[in-house]
């Protein structure tokens, strides 16, 4: 159990790998919700032989911490997934999976529970594993193309705030001054995308959904699929 983490409970998930990783093997953060309605159907999910799927820790509504797979057995929860020069995420990352019903069950803001948990958590495994703040992500942004979690509700620049993640430094007056302003020259935001970590691609849709998971992330505000100088700036303060 890490230290400063209370109220941790264990329920193991047979769903991982048998072979140990080292410690330093660890890189990746990620964070995902669950997408179900209910709480105790998701932890079933996750501990369910069949599903195939699990994570290292699983988070109540109640705030409560459940570790469902120990950090140095590699769990499933990022399947076919991509940051800078690494693919498959699985082997090198620990996987936290909020309750929350997701956007196609009435999406809804995590609560201050949660938060508070999701920050002592991140703390003692960032710390612990000498995670880079940049590798602290979203399921979104390792797996664009299939997966929107954990959403825009997530507290990305509470947690940047607390020294845990990335945000932009791009003040909120700049950023309104900016925001539907054109941005004429797509093309070099797609390469400063791609650098920034996101999955290359040339197809055009794909390149809409990865946009999107950028600004479901670090422009909340606005979700839509227009390239505008607000994101253009919010990317280039990033990189």
């Amino acid at each position: 159990m890490h230290k400063n983490v209370q109220k941790m409970t264990i329920n193991y998930s047979p769903n991982f790998n048998q072979k140990k990783r080292a410690a330093t093997k660890v890189k990746y953060l990620i964070f995902h919700y669950t997408g179900m309605k209910s709480e105790n159907g998701a932890l079933r999910r996750l501990t369910s032989f069949s599903s195939k799927v699990s994570c290292h820790y699983f988070i109540r509504n109640n705030g409560e911490i459940i570790q469902i797979v120990p950090d140095l057995y590699t769990a499933w929860h990022a399947g076919i997934s991509h940051w800078k020069k690494d693919k498959l995420l699985n082997s090198n990352s620990i996987g936290i999976e909020i309750s929350n019903p997701g956007h196609k069950n009435g999406y809804k803001k995590f609560n201050k529970k949660q938060i508070s948990s999701i920050i002592k958590l991140s703390k003692a495994l960032k710390k612990k594993y000498k995670i880079k703040k940049e590798n602290i992500l979203g399921h979104s942004d390792i797996s664009p193309l299939r997966k929107i979690d954990p959403g825009e509700n997530f507290p990305w620049k509470l947690l940047a705030k607390k020294k845990i993640s990335l945000w932009h430094s791009v003040n909120k007056k700049k950023c309104k001054n900016l925001r539907n302003l054109k941005f004429e020259d797509k093309e070099s935001f797609y390469k400063l995308l791609f650098k920034f970590g996101y999955k290359y691609t040339n197809n055009s849709s794909e390149k809409i959904k990865i946009y999107k998971n950028f600004q479901r992330r670090f422009r909340p505000q606005l979700i839509n699929s227009i390239i505008d100088r607000e994101c253009y700036t919010i990317l280039k303060s990033l990189i």
